[in-house]
């Protein structure tokens, strides 16, 4: 295939992931928005394969390689269920990040083009920032996997010196970039290539142990941002001009939602970056479950006939909702309820369940119309006029603690103002606190109500109660 074709293809597939880009930020045009990233992907792929000289041996391994990635892809698209779906993207990222360090060390032992003087330093410092950016991603992504997962701890590790040793890490990285690019073979080089390699995956480690579970969602996003700078690189260094735009999409398009996200929450980027948010700290609020406060209980009856002559209803779901797969029977109450003439509206924190807009893509599978989903913007002032709040599986993102005590992890993050409606019943299967790790004096407020068991067993019985 001609350069020129191959140009051409190039923009193309560069032209549809933006398009994917730009369907994706809205619900209604998601779906279109996947539709032009595969087409993307596609033409990618073929037009790369197209271009490349390989002989009957080399086509034959790389049909058997794209075949294998595809099997394991639908093996996990279909296996890993919604609630598990922030793990996955987390993995993903990590997958990104390896690749990048592989393709990073074969770029540097066997180089496509012979190059010197300025330019051969030029691709030698590609090759350094793209391995050293994919290692941060693989062993952060893991981490972040695994603390999403809840198989490490989500509080924040806060390691004496947390920040020295980061910085001391960044200077080590430094000086063996130095020593890298003075290596006069590439054996000499090798050497403080795998060291960078070692002390960058540390690094990673280091950076997501130290951010704590209020701020995972942020992390999601900024790991994403770090793949795609990492594509970049390696962009740069195959001379690859889609590989560089997509690795830039996805690296700018990760960190303007890692730094909207941090101002939907009250958050410092650098300081989330940095660690040192989200780990649990002694407060006023950790205590309430120790003090004379008592909570009030609300049954499935008593529940319904409040519903019955409410006139305005608020939904505010969590990961909660997630786990319990309650969706689709929340999404059966709200149409009841609707035909009843009673309003009903879906009120979404930015940072809800684990990952940006996971709840609303489960309100979207259970058919909630788009005009109710709401965020919380859009919501927090409606509050005050409204009879009854659902709090389904949400915890951080109602919690007063956020607006009323200066010492709490999550001192200054907006949340929902729930307590300023008429009633609260919270679906909750215990008093544990929330990923944050912090208690929520909402629970013992005057007009909260406790609605205790399995969230999707007591949707099921409010569904089986309204039908009757």
């Amino acid at each position: 295939m001609s350069t020129g074709f191959v140009s051409v293809a190039y923009v193309v597939a560069s032209v549809l992931f933006i398009l994917s880009l730009g369907g994706l930020s809205h619900q209604e045009s998601a779906r279109r928005g996947n539709f032009f990233g595969i087409a993307g992907i596609i033409i990618a792929v073929g037009a790369t394969i197209a271009s490349v000289s390989m002989g009957a041996g080399g086509i034959a391994s790389l049909v058997i390689a794209i075949l294998i990635g595809a099997a394991a892809g639908m093996f996990l698209a279909n296996k890993v269920e919604m609630t598990q779906m922030p793990q996955l993207v987390a993995l993903l990222h990590s997958f990104v990040g390896l690749a990048a360090v592989f393709v990073g060390f074969a770029g540097y032992l066997d180089p496509l083009v012979i190059t010197h003087g300025a330019e051969h330093t030029i691709k030698l410092v590609e090759v350094y920032l793209g391995i050293f950016i994919g290692a941060i991603t693989f062993t952060g992504s893991l981490i972040a996997c695994g603390k999403l997962d809840a198989r490490i701890p989500s509080a924040a590790l806060t390691l004496p010196g947390r920040h020295i040793m980061n910085l001391a890490a960044l200077g080590v990285s430094v000086l063996l970039g130095a020593w890298f690019l003075g290596a006069d073979s590439t054996a000499e080089g090798m050497l403080p290539l795998i060291i960078m390699t070692a002390v960058a995956s540390v690094l990673g480690i280091h950076l997501i142990l130290a951010i704590g579970g209020a701020d995972m969602p942020v992390v999601v996003s900024m790991l994403n941002s770090y793949s795609g700078w990492a594509a970049a690189s390696i962009g740069f260094m195959l001379g690859n001009d889609l590989l560089i735009v997509t690795g830039a999409l996805v690296g700018s398009s990760g960190a303007i939602l890692s730094y909207i996200m941090c101002r939907a929450m009250n958050r410092s980027f650098m300081s989330v970056i940095l660690g040192g948010f989200g780990q649990t700290t002694s407060s006023s609020s950790a205590t309430a479950a120790d003090s004379d406060l008592t909570v009030q209980e609300c049954s499935v009856d008593d529940l319904c006939e409040e519903l019955g002559m409410a006139e305005s209803v608020i939904i505010v779901p969590g990961y909660g909702m997630a786990v319990a797969q309650a969706q689709n029977a929340v999404g059966e109450i709200t149409s009841l309820l609707r035909d009843r003439g009673v309003t009903v509206r879906f009120g979404i924190h930015p940072v809800a369940g684990r990952l940006p807009g996971h709840m609303n893509v489960l309100l979207a599978e259970a058919k909630v119309p788009y005009d109710i989903v709401l965020e919380m913007d859009e919501l927090n002032d409606d509050f005050p006029t409204t009879d009854i709040v659902l709090v389904i599986g949400a915890n951080d993102t109602v919690n007063p603690a956020a607006m009323d005590d200066p010492n709490s992890p999550i001192a200054g993050m907006p949340v929902m103002e729930v307590w300023k409606s008429g009633q609260v019943v919270v679906f909750k299967r215990g008093m544990a606190s929330g990923y944050a790790g912090v208690e929520n004096p909402l629970f013992f407020k005057e007009n909260t109500r406790m609605l205790f068991g399995d969230a999707k067993e007591s949707v099921d019985k409010i569904l089986g109660a309204l039908r009757s």
